[in-house]
């Protein structure tokens, strides 16, 4: 069976836009990631290891007043 990189990173990236985490095995996947990534405004954690990657989403701190900068708090 071959794969798509390019799809599986696309896959992924739609992931972290869900608040998901993603892990990617490869570095051609997770440049692919990153190159995606950069088009976006989606704060990003990424966790290198030596058997692959995790970009974990970073939520937004919220915040109990009315600052607008920040989401309010649930």
């Amino acid at each position: 069976m071959i794969i798509n990189r390019k799809r599986l990173a696309r896959a992924k990236v739609e992931k972290l836009k869900q608040g998901f985490s993603a892990y990617a095995e490869t570095k051609e996947v997770a440049e692919l990631i990153e190159k995606e990534l950069d088009h976006l405004d989606l704060p990003v954690f990424v966790d290198r290891t030596p058997i692959g990657n995790w970009f974990i989403p970073v939520q937004p701190e919220c915040s109990n007043s009315s600052n607008p900068v920040k989401p309010p708090c649930p």
